[in-house]
């Protein structure tokens, strides 16, 4: 239709309508809540539409989810960084503990600098408003909320340190496997996924090979019954029982030669007051919501596959979380 003011052809902005005109809001909707669990190609091919086509009306569908749920003012944040192609190439993911969804995807890497950015964009009003922060033992992650939020509480994330104490005892098993021979290297190899795993997660098979090893090497079996044991660490209410804990772990490793698990020791120690933070009852948070996250985030990754959008790949993770609209 025609200005009356400026003379000029303009169309009308019907609200009903999506970004792109040729559909509706709805229908965009419909677009967005169906790819939550399927690919853009395969929605592509079922509804007869571009592929472009379908990736737009979802990313208005993200933006919409977004828009609801509003600007966070978190008081319990867990920051993570994820690996988003090859080359270490990083960014970083802070969620809300509390309301149990992502809040911040962004940097350039997982510097001071990109924290950093996430502060700057919060303010420092809402910065002054977190009383924990759960993350791995990074320092620039740790110096950054000391600067932007020193009231909060710092916690080191389980999942980390466990996984730290899984790496100490794979270099077991590859000392171990590197030093016997014959029939006693035989019940070592092949069996990395079996010593790491949980036992709760192996296969009858899995459990019958894991005793055999656990059997055939006593040093493994030391090894193993002491990362078992560690998770225990997590369970005490109060710090100086944690300590007693943790001290007597420590000492246990005394005349076991395993060079590994007293480095892991080293470590736990220069970092005692970021885990023995989980002992107050004010600072338990669910420790799983940040590992389910994590495999929500590796299942998208998969999905995106060769998808170099970030703008796509940070609303898909930002609205992970989210209910449908």
């Amino acid at each position: 239709m025609e200005c009356r003011r400026c003379g000029k052809v303009k169309r009308e902005r019907l609200e009903f309508l999506a970004d792109n005109p040729f559909y509706t809001k709805r229908f965009a909707h419909y677009v967005g809540r169906r790819c939550r669990s399927t690919t853009i190609k395969e929605l592509a091919k079922e509804l007869h539409l571009d592929w472009d086509t379908v990736k737009t009306l979802e990313m208005q569908y993200m933006r919409a989810q977004l828009a609801k749920a509003g600007t966070p003012g978190p008081k319990a944040i867990g920051i993570d960084e994820i690996s988003i192609r090859k080359g270490h190439t990083y960014r970083i993911v802070v969620s809300d503990l509390l309301r149990r969804r992502p809040i911040w995807f962004g940097g350039e890497d997982r510097s001071e600098k990109s924290m950093a950015m996430f502060y700057q964009q919060l303010g420092e009003k809402k910065s002054r408003g977190i009383r924990l922060a759960m993350m791995d033992m990074w320092k620039p992650f740790r110096n950054m909320t000391n600067e932007h939020a020193p009231q909060a509480a710092i916690l080191f994330d389980k999942f980390h340190i466990m996984r730290h104490l899984g790496e100490a005892l794979d270099k077991v098993r590859k000392a171990e496997y590197a030093r016997l021979s014959g029939r006693d290297r035989s019940f070592i190899k092949g069996q990395k996924y079996t010593l790491l795993s949980h036992r709760e997660n192996l296969t009858s098979a899995g459990r019958q090979n894991l005793k055999k090893l656990l059997a055939a090497n006593k040093r493994l079996n030391t090894a193993y019954l002491l990362k078992e044991s560690f998770g225990q660490l997590w369970d005490y209410e109060r710090e100086g029982w944690a300590r007693r804990f943790f001290d007597n772990w420590r000492a246990s490793l005394k005349w076991q030669r395993l060079a590994p698990y007293e480095k892991f020791a080293e470590m736990i120690e220069r970092h005692w007051d970021g885990i023995a933070a989980y002992c107050k009852p004010e600072n338990k948070v669910s420790l799983g919501f940040v590992e389910g996250l994590n495999n929500k985030i590796r299942v998208i990754q998969r999905r995106a596959y060769g998808l170099r959008d970030e703008e796509y790949l940070r609303l898909k993770i930002l609205t992970c979380m989210l209910p449908e609209l």
